[in-house]
């Protein structure tokens, strides 16, 4: 069995067929799926899904993009999402120097303030890095938080070796299935410090490119771990599941 750790399935994109989503994951192993918020209101989505669907776990954070628009009492706001059952992590927080849809400094900020409310609550992170490894890695480090995850992980072996001296985690993306860079990461990590994820509707994998993306095809992911690291796909299952249970320990406490 597998787990969906990042996918975005409270955005329109699914609305008219959310339950024939979560069946088709369901029906190709993937046993749960982690639904992120990136502001309030989508923070809000994701836990009514939660609360609908026994497969479906939350998540709550301020995104990058919208860290511009976040309100002066959102972190208030972001406690009491953290105390129902469903809600596994922060985020999707995190710096994107790529598109810069957020003046950087006010990135910077909001991340370095979701990271301290993590880190005083004991809670894990799921953090957003597009061109942005040095100060990612330096909000962590200050920040103290030892729990948490890289995902989409798009960076090289360098950083990725960084983040898991933190105490983070890494989760890929059908990225790896395209993008050859990314397979030395893949081959050098230890399994037991990734994850897998489709980040629907994003990043389709092969063979399913250029399509709109669903938990379903987190399998090809795993796969393509399996074939990469040389083992089985029942190992990566096995491992990432239990990786993820035991970062997102509300997974198991609710199921």
């Amino acid at each position: 069995m597998l787990i969906d750790t990042h996918a975005h399935i409270s955005y329109k994109d699914y609305s008219d067929r959310i339950e024939e989503v979560i069946q088709a994951a369901e029906d190709n192993g993937v046993e749960k799926i982690i639904s992120i918020g990136v502001d309030l209101p989508s923070s809000e989505e994701c836990l009514k899904l939660a609360e609908k669907y026994p497969s479906v776990f939350a998540t709550c954070g301020i995104h990058p993009h919208e860290a511009g628009k976040a309100p002066k009492r959102y972190l208030y706001e972001l406690e009491a999402f953290i105390q129902h059952p469903k809600m596994v992590a922060v985020g999707e927080i995190g710096l994107d120097y790529h598109y810069d849809f957020s003046d950087r400094k006010i990135q910077r900020r909001v991340y370095h303030e979701q990271l301290e409310m993590a880190t005083s609550l004991d809670f894990p992170a799921v953090v957003h890095c597009r061109e942005s490894d040095d100060d990612i890695l330096e909000g962590i480090q200050n920040s103290g938080l030892n729990q948490g995850v890289i995902h989409c992980f798009a960076s090289n072996v360098g950083f990725a070796q960084k983040i898991l001296e933190t105490g983070f985690h890494i989760s890929f993306t059908g990225m790896i299935t395209f993008i050859k860079e990314l397979e030395d990461v893949v081959k050098e990590i230890p399994l037991d410090r990734m994850m897998v994820e489709t980040d629907s509707p994003y990043l389709s994998p092969k063979p399913f490119r250029g399509k709109q993306n669903q938990p379903k095809n987190v399998l090809h992911v795993a796969e393509k771990v399996a074939e990469l690291k040389e083992i089985s796909l029942e190992e990566v299952a096995e491992s990432t599941t239990e990786t993820a249970h035991n970062l997102f320990t509300k997974l198991t406490s609710t199921s």
